[in-house]
């Protein structure tokens, strides 16, 4: 702001030549400049009150609108928050096929103390070492009477205990809400459902995060408030089968573990995958810390188990061998052992003769004609083989676990390699893999991954096996049923099909155990027009009911598997029918 000064020399020298006072002209200017001193006081006032009316009445109407809000609302008790960064504690349900609830939120409390505000400690102590007999009391007095000012009594309390600890009525003593995921069917389903704890914690809430399964796997869906709830591909009645038979034929066997694995062979869906021991994601135990992996119930033996499966990979070698036209079921195969390969012999399970076709080699389970099939095929288009199955990596199975269960590969893949894992030895797979394998071959001959969530139709890869070598596999499998090793597989009115593996178990220092094995049965029902696939291993299991010990798959594995079809395939809607004949079986008659 320019000033206008009080004596401007030119109205001076002005004045003084018109004989005017000097003086009136100072006087005028000082007038003049108070004025607008004046007026400029008064515009910033009038801003200032127009300032604050406005605020005001904003405040006003802010105050009325929260007035009215509680006025309309529900009355509720008014609750301090917790300081920090919010913590969201929603999480989506978890249901099987049909909607049948897996996992939830459950609304619990956790149990806290602010010793400076306690009345009586010793009394709080001693009560609550009544309520909770873990905690002890001359601890809890401990903490009470020291310099602590804030510390967690129980992370989550019961309903009843909560009403138990109100009724100690010391103000020093609060409860803070929380979320805890609850796992209604137990142990049902554990190994795919893995569990959740708490991650990020406050005074009235707690982060639920997964830490294993598909609760870890999809933990970022899960908890997104956006989703509601995960659809999976169990079907939970299948598994609670399923879960039943296989622990009972686990403890009928002696085994001291056992898994299964139920497959849809068109589109991937796992309808039931059982690993035992199990445990209760509700109360999840600690991992093990020392000693065999697969001795803790955490161990997921369907995608974790990395095991020489045994003859059960077979039907792979027959199925190449027939696509590439290199034999026939009909074909002659020299079975005449030992098979010499530079030092090593390969043996069969006992004589078969000097010779037989592809279909009795696979009926009978002879390692000699398999290795045979497996000379004529050639070391790259076996590997390129596994290749397609899936079979050279980890599933893509949607828990956690499954990345960890990658296939044991021979360092040198030669044709002494390709020989032995032609009847499964020399190459580790896990359970799972078997399974996707099986539904290649009962499917058409298209590859599948396996999977977790519910499929709205069928999601076939590409192609593995022509359709010719699928069918024609399938009837070998049906024979091992119905002639051969699996003779114990036959349920009435589903066709089973299938294939017994029996591997001896390695030892960790090198080499085989004498005693020790896993038994393996691969099946497929119907066999005529295969729906699913059904895996069943038993670890070490052993049949003491003959006057011999016996521990083949055909004993062991095998009978656990036909209980677990007849069980299960009425719950899948399959109706026992009529297996149709050979057209060459059906005879003219006139009228």
């Amino acid at each position: 702001m320019i000033r206008t000064p009080l004596r401007p020399l030119a109205r001076i020298l002005d004045a003084r030549e018109k004989g005017e006072n000097p003086d009136a002209i100072e006087r005028e200017n000082i007038r003049i400049r108070h004025e607008q001193m004046r007026d400029a006081a008064r515009q910033r006032a009038e801003g200032r009150l127009l300032i604050l009316g406005v605020f005001f009445l904003c405040a006003f109407l802010v105050v009325g609108g929260r007035m009215g809000m509680m006025a309309t609302s529900e009355p509720r008790e008014p609750r301090a928050e917790a300081p920090g960064s919010v913590i969201h504690a929603a999480r989506a349900d978890i249901v099987d096929r049909h909607g049948n609830l897996l996992a939830t939120n459950f609304e619990t409390h956790a149990l806290y103390a602010q010793p400076p505000q306690m009345v009586d400690p010793a009394h709080a102590a001693m009560k609550l070492a009544q309520i909770f007999p873990d905690l002890e009391e001359k601890e809890l007095l401990a903490d009470f009477t020291g310099t602590r000012k804030f510390l967690w009594i129980k992370r989550r309390i019961s309903p009843e205990q909560l009403q138990a600890v109100h009724e100690i009525g010391d103000p020093g003593l609060l409860f803070g809400a929380r979320d805890m995921r609850l796992y209604p069917n137990g142990s049902l389903g554990a190994h795919v459902l893995g569990g959740a704890s708490y991650g990020k914690e406050g005074v009235n809430a707690a982060e639920v995060i997964g830490v294993a399964g598909v609760e870890k796997y999809f933990d970022d869906y899960l908890r997104d408030p956006a989703n509601d709830e995960l659809r999976l591909s169990l079907d939970l009645t299948v598994q609670a089968a399923a879960e039943r038979v296989l622990y009972g034929g686990m403890k009928l066997m002696n085994a001291k573990g056992a898994t299964s694995v139920l497959m849809d062979v068109h589109t991937g869906e796992v309808i039931s995958v059982v690993s035992l021991p199990t445990f209760d994601p509700n109360r999840r135990p600690r991992p093990q810390a020392s000693g065999d992996a697969s001795d803790s119930p955490l161990f997921n033996r369907s995608v974790q188990g990395v095991y020489e499966l045994g003859s059960v990979f077979k039907i792979f070698t027959a199925a190449q061998a027939m696509d590439l036209g290199l034999v026939n079921p009909d074909t002659i195969i020299d079975t005449k052992g030992p098979l010499r390969w530079g030092k090593f012999r390969i043996r069969d399970f006992r004589n078969y003769g000097n010779e037989m076709s592809v279909s009795k080699v696979i009926v009978k389970s002879s390692n000699i004609g398999t290795a045979r099939m497996a000379q004529e095929i050639g070391v790259e288009r076996q590997r390129a083989l596994m290749k397609k199955l899936g079979m050279l990596e980890a599933t893509g199975f949607e828990i956690v676990e499954a990345a960890g269960g990658r296939p044991l590969l021979p360092k040198n893949w030669s044709e002494l390699s390709a020989m032995t894992i032609s009847y499964g030895h020399g190459l580790s797979t896990s359970p799972m893999h078997l399974a996707a394998g099986y539904a290649a071959l009962a499917n058409g001959g298209f590859r599948v991954e396996p999977t977790i969530l519910k499929q709205n139709g069928p999601r076939l890869g590409d192609r593995v096996f022509s359709e010719e070598a699928s069918r024609q596999s399938l009837k070998m499998l049906r024979r091992v049923v119905t002639e051969g090793t699996a003779s114990f597989g036959e349920v009435q009115g589903y066709a089973v099909g299938g294939k017994t593996g029996t591997a001896d178990k390695p030892r960790p220092q090198g080499g085989y155990y004498d005693d020790k094995v896993l038994a393996t049965f691969a099946s497929v029902f119907p066999a005529h027009d295969p729906k699913y696939v059904l895996i069943v291993t038993l670890d070490e299991p052993v049949d003491t009911t003959g006057d011999e010990p016996r521990r083949t798959a055909g004993w062991t594995a095998v009978p656990v598997a036909a209980e677990m079809i007849r069980r299960v395939a009425p719950l899948l809607g399959l109706r026992p029918g009529v297996e149709p004949g050979a057209v060459t079986d059906i005879k003219l008659t006139s009228n």
